[in-house]
């Protein structure tokens, strides 16, 4: 891991100085949420100690100041994720906002209606399931689901019959599996879906803390992500949305920002991005976002992706050296690695090896279907961020082997 200098990175996350059960802190669920950085963390306190204002229509200086900054982080996004225009990229609370902004639309302007297909895969996260599921129960749509090989990779033949057999009118699928690490071909993917007619969402919530991401060279219609998986604070994430459909389908909630005109005859809606932030939006969190982005971008995320790698790769070669353990997904993984020891429930083993300071997630990862695939209620899952190391690893597989003996 040459080059990348991971004792300073560690550095700028004031949470990794704490102890957890008197041992210093291992902090391997960064898929469920990352750790914040001084920067974003400086930021946040900053919007509410200096400019702290609501935006866009205000005339007196704090609100210059904090609209000025709330459009810079849209700026700062916009050239992280090489949009077209600034105009698509729309401020949400998350990536399940993002996901029901979008099949809420398509439902209002009737793009999806009865005998339609909506596909997803078997890796979804419920996020990427509910909203359509619940837009197939309004419209008459159905939803397909392309299966997953038992080695925990999409079956590409299958996702191929689907768009054949069943012309999907919208495609949705995550980047990487948040709950096995895999990495979907999804430039491949979206090609095909185009190919069929269909439009296609990625759901990129997984993907944006360690891949560079490039959405005109993806060319998905729509792109989701959540901001504190990415280093930044809950409750702010971003919906890219092309900006020829976004142009096309109506709003998703009513309210102030996303009006030019209102009187009781009609109301005239905004231009994007604001015809889609109805309301005060998360103004710090927008803020702080822009900071966590430009921090990955002062890491370079090539790196960052690389050093994560070893990571993973080492820790699936120590883990499945032990007695009993199964790892689930791919080998070449990103981001987490799940696992389960024979004979012994997840939840006990993540219990137990939290008392010695390693923080894991166990359980079905909001993917119970996916779960249910494999024959299983859940998994141990670690997953890692620019801050681990290699003694996180070597912490985290001792840990496995010690509670592992306590529990057989």
């Amino acid at each position: 891991m040459s080059g990348y200098d991971v004792s300073a990175v560690r550095s700028e996350f004031p949470i990794l100085e704490h102890e957890v059960h008197g041992h210093p802190l291992v902090y391997l669920d960064n898929a469920a949420t990352s750790q914040k950085p001084r920067a974003v963390l400086e930021t946040s306190r900053r919007y509410y100690e200096e400019i702290n204002s609501n935006i866009h229509r205000g005339t007196h200086h704090l609100s210059q100041q904090a609209t000025a900054s709330h459009e810079r982080a849209r700026d700062i996004i916009t050239s992280h994720l090489n949009a077209g225009s600034r105009e698509e990229i729309i401020f949400t609370a998350g990536a399940t906002d993002s996901i029901n902004l979008v099949a809420s639309i398509l439902g209002y302007s009737g793009s999806i209606g009865p005998g339609d297909t909506i596909a997803i895969s078997n890796f979804e996260h419920h996020s990427n399931t509910v909203p359509w599921q619940m837009l197939c129960d309004r419209s008459g749509a159905r939803l397909e689901v392309v299966p997953v090989h038992e080695d925990g990779t999409l079956d590409l033949d299958a996702f191929h019959r689907v768009l054949e057999d069943r012309e999907p009118k919208i495609v949705a699928l995550s980047h990487i599996s948040n709950a096995f690490g895999t990495i979907l071909p999804v430039e491949n993917l979206t090609e095909a879906a185009h190919r069929a007619g269909a439009l296609v969402l990625i759901d990129g919530a997984q993907a944006i803390p360690h891949l560079t991401i490039d959405v005109q060279a993806l060319n998905a219609d729509f792109y989701v992500f959540s901001g504190h998986k990415a280093y930044a604070p809950t409750g702010i994430g971003v919906l890219y949305g092309r900006r020829s459909l976004l142009d096309k389908l109506p709003p998703w909630r009513g309210g102030g920002e996303m009006i030019r005109k209102v009187d009781y005859a009609g109301t005239t809606y905004n231009d994007l991005p604001y015809k889609y932030e109805a309301g005060t939006p998360n103004i710090e969190g927008g803020i702080a976002l822009g900071a966590a982005f430009e921090f990955l971008q002062g890491l370079n995320l090539d790196a960052v992706h690389r050093h994560e790698t070893v990571l993973i790769e080492q820790a699936a070669t120590a883990l499945s050296s032990l007695k009993g353990v199964k790892l689930y997904g791919p080998p070449d993984r990103a981001g987490a690695l799940s696992f389960n020891v024979e004979g012994i429930h997840h939840y006990d083993l993540g219990t137990l090896i939290d008392r010695m300071g390693v923080a894991v997630r166990t359980g079905h990862h909001c993917c119970q279907p996916l779960m249910a695939r494999f024959g299983i209620t859940g998994t141990l899952r670690a997953s890692f961020a620019c801050f681990n190391n290699e003694n996180d690893v070597q912490r985290l597989v001792a840990a496995v082997e010690k509670g592992t003996e306590m529990l057989r």
